[in-house]
């Protein structure tokens, strides 16, 4: 089942199930910062506002904002 990023707490694992119907050029931006298809994450922070969302991604820590989060589609991991 698909969900948005926002719907994840601190500590919960996931995966990038596919993208929203988003500027396309966005979506490449997403994609160039490794959040392919598939991929598994672990949300580290959301802000007490839920804006921005930290998550470890590939080894390394990626903050987004909540117009960026919108955008992928996840899965819920484990």
């Amino acid at each position: 089942m698909e969900i948005q990023l926002k719907d994840f707490s601190p500590g919960d694992r996931g995966a990038v199930a596919g993208y929203a119907k988003a500027d396309p050029a966005y979506r490449d931006k997403l994609l160039s910062m490794g959040l392919t298809k598939g991929t598994e994450f672990t949300v580290s922070r959301v802000a007490p506002l839920g804006d921005p969302v930290e998550i470890e991604v590939r080894g390394f820590s990626l903050t987004l904002r909540k117009s960026e989060a919108d955008a992928l589609l996840v899965r819920r991991v484990g």
